[in-house]
């Protein structure tokens, strides 16, 4: 605990990434321990402490497309959702000067980003980690666009979105969206992305350096690897995967991600929001 009067530049990143975990508290899990300090509510503060979790902010201007960490969510190909992924070893119920929780989760669970050493290797072994990824290419102009829902994304849906020249971040919602399948707890291999040739076309006719999805994979189950390893290739797109782009009209935006600053790690969780 800092007594400092200002927060740390890494302070205020892991709080801002940290914020949309949710978790439920219960006074009976954490019983104050006889002749320790009573820390609950006196009589003189209201009883009806409900927290507040936003998704728009600002008068409509401002949208959270990160999803909320919940032992629910789904994670890869799994029946089950992610599980217990936070708990409370440090407790003031339990007599500890502050509450301190312990997260442990996949790297690649929920809204995260895909760094080059994902599916590359000696890329891994380089060092290619989340660290190393371009916030200039996370932070700027984006269009969102509405892809067609009867197919993943090919070659022929790329072609057929007339994405103009000099756009650089897209965030591409499908019929993943319409399905809420990050709302499912069991994963879906059915789920719409890219297959080798749509990412090829990505990466050949377009500007295009930010690629955003609304599922756990960026790419199709059937060309899970081959597409990932075109995008990641050339070390200079950025995927970022399992957005919440529900409730908000296709157009131009400002987009801002911030991943954690996790020394060798090739994926991480990332809180993005757009901005009109």
């Amino acid at each position: 605990m800092s007594t400092t009067k200002t927060m740390s530049p890494l302070l205020l990143l892991l709080l801002l990434l940290l914020s949309p975990l949710s978790t439920t508290a219960s006074t009976p899990a954490y019983p104050t321990i006889p002749c320790t300090t009573d820390t609950s509510v006196s009589s003189s503060e209201p009883d009806n402490l409900i927290p507040i979790r936003n998704e728009i902010y600002g008068n409509g201007k401002i949208f959270d497309i990160s999803h909320r960490y919940t032992k629910d969510m789904p994670v890869w190909d799994s029946k089950d959702g992610l599980g217990k992924f936070l708990s409370l070893p440090a407790s003031m119920k339990n007599g500890s000067l502050a509450n301190n929780s312990e997260m442990k989760l996949p790297t690649h669970t929920g809204t995260h980003v895909d760094a080059p050493g994902h599916v590359f290797d000696h890329y891994f072994d380089a060092g290619f980690d989340v660290d190393t990824l371009d916030l200039e290419v996370l932070n700027g102009p984006a269009l969102l666009v509405d892809v067609p829902r009867h197919s993943n994304i090919t070659a022929g849906v790329m072609k057929s979105l007339n994405i103009p020249k000099g756009v650089r971040r897209v965030l591409f919602r499908t019929l993943n969206t319409d399905r809420r399948l990050m709302f499912k707890t069991e994963f879906d291999r059915s789920y719409v992305g890219f297959t080798k040739d749509g990412a090829k076309w990505l990466v050949d006719n377009t500007d295009i350096k930010l690629v955003g999805i609304d599922y756990l994979s960026v790419a199709a189950w059937s060309d899970l690897i081959p597409s990932h390893l075109v995008f990641l290739e050339g070390r200079e797109i950025i995927l970022v995967e399992a957005l919440k782009l529900d409730v908000i009209l296709p157009g131009l935006y400002s987009v801002h991600c911030l991943p954690l600053r996790l020394f060798g790690a090739e994926g991480s969780p990332i809180r993005c929001v757009l901005i009109k």
